[in-house]
C-alpha cells in the first residue's frame, strides 16, 4: 500500500514508529522500499556521498531533480520526500514556491523538505498553500552550518531549548505535515513530539521521536572513518562491496572470470565461416585502409597539440 501524509499521521496517532532513509539513485531506491521502509529523503547530503562535496551548500536544483527523479522510479509504496537545496528557498516566498513545485513536477516527489523553523514559517505556508506536502527540519539544520560554527547539537541551553519548541510549534501552524529533529537532545526531541500534533523523525534525537531517519551509506558502513554518534553500523557493506571488486579484479587478471558458464556459444560452422571471410583479400585490404586512417588522424591529433 502507497504510504501517503494520511498513513504516515496515523501511524504517530497509533505510536506506530515510521522508518526513513536517505535514497539518491534507482536501485538503491527500489530496494528499499522493497524492505517496506515507508520514507526514502532524497537529501542534500548527496552533495557529500555521491558528488564528492566538502558539505551540502553546492548542491543544485538541478542535481536534485536528477538524483529525486531516479529515486521516484525505483519504488512503489515508499513516499519520497526531497530536500530543497541551499538558497532555493531562502530568499523569497515566490522562489521557495517555484522550486518547490519543479521538485514535484520535474523530480516526481511526494513532498520537499527544507530546513529552519520560524524564519521560514512564510515559505512554509505559501507552498502548503499551493498543495505541495512540506517536511520541516529544525535543529541542526547542515545548510547553516557557517552561522552555526560547525555541526553541534542544539537546544541544550534554556534559551536554545525554547526556541528549538518555537521553531516546532511555528512550522506545524505553518502546515508542515511532519518535522525532522536533527541532533537534539533526546529529552526536548520527546518533549516536542509530545507537544506536536504531526509526527516527528530523529537523526540524533533519541528514540522519543515518531520515526528515525539516517543516511544509508552510514548505515551500512559504506565510507568507515569518523561518523556521527548517533549513527548506528546495521551492515558492513563498504568491507563486502571492497571485497567483491578485489576477487572480480583478482578472477579477471587470473583469467578464471569469464569461465565457460558466463560465455555465449556459437555454431561451429558458423566460426568457420566467420574464419573464412577474415582470410578473403577484401578483408585484410579493408582493415589495412582502417588501421592507415587511424594512425593518420593520430598524427594529426599530435601535430596540433604541439602547436
Amino acid at each position: 500500500m502507497k504510504n501517503t501524509v494520511l498513513t504516515l499521521q496515523k501511524q504517530k496517532d497509533e505510536k506506530n514508529k515510521i522508518t526513513m532513509l536517505t535514497a539518491y539513485d534507482f536501485s538503491t531506491a527500489r530496494l528499499i522500499d522493497e524492505a517496506g521502509i515507508e520514507m526514502i529523503l532524497v537529501g542534500d547530503s548527496l552533495g557529500m556521498t555521491m558528488l564528492g562535496y566538502e558539505d551540502t551548500l553546492q548542491v543544485t536544483m538541478e542535481d536534485m531533480i536528477h538524483h529525486s527523479r531516479a529515486v521516484s522510479r525505483g519504488v512503489k509504496d515508499t513516499f519520497v520526500v526531497c530536500d530543497m537545496p541551499f538558497m532555493s528557498y531562502q530568499v523569497s516566498v515566490e522562489d521557495a514556491v517555484r522550486n518547490a513545485g519543479r521538485l514535484i513536477k520535474e523530480g516526481m516527489a511526494n513532498a520537499v523538505k527544507l530546513e529552519g523553523g520560524v524564519s521560514v514559517a512564510p515559505q512554509i505556508k505559501a507552498i502548503v498553500d499551493a498543495s505541495i506536502p512540506v517536511c520541516a527540519h529544525i535543529g541542526m539544520t547542515p545548510q547553516s552550518v557557517n552561522a552555526m560554527g560547525g555541526f553541534k547539537v542544539q537546544g541544550k541551553g534554556e534559551d536554545a531549548a525554547k526556541r528549538l519548541i518555537d521553531d516546532a510549534l511555528a512550522v506545524e501552524g505553518a502546515g508542515a505535515f511532519m518535522v525532522v529533529l536533527e541532533c537534539v537532545p533526546e529529552k526536548l526531541a520527546t518533549l516536542i513530539t509530545e507537544k506536536l500534533s504531526i509526527p516527528t523523525i530523529g537523526i540524533g534525537a533519541g528514540a522519543g521521536c515518531d520515526g528515525q531517519v539516517l543516511v544509508y551509506q552510514d548505515m551500512c558502513n559504506m565510507f568507515g572513518g569518523h561518523q556521527a554518534k548517533f549513527v548506528k553500523h546495521f551492515g558492513e557493506i563498504g568491507e563486502e562491496m571492497k571485497k567483491a571488486f578485489a576477487s572480480y579484479s583478482k578472477e579477471v587478471k587470473a583469467g578464471s572470470f569469464p569461465a565457460k558458464e558466463h560465455t555465449y556459444k556459437i555454431d561451429d560452422d558458423v566460426i568457420e565461416a566467420a574464419e573464412e571471410y577474415c582470410n578473403k583479400p577484401e578483408f585484410i585490404n579493408k582493415v589495412g585502409n582502417k588501421t592507415g586512417e587511424i594512425e593518420l588522424n593520430i598524427k594529426k591529433m599530435l601535430d596540433s597539440i604541439s602547436r
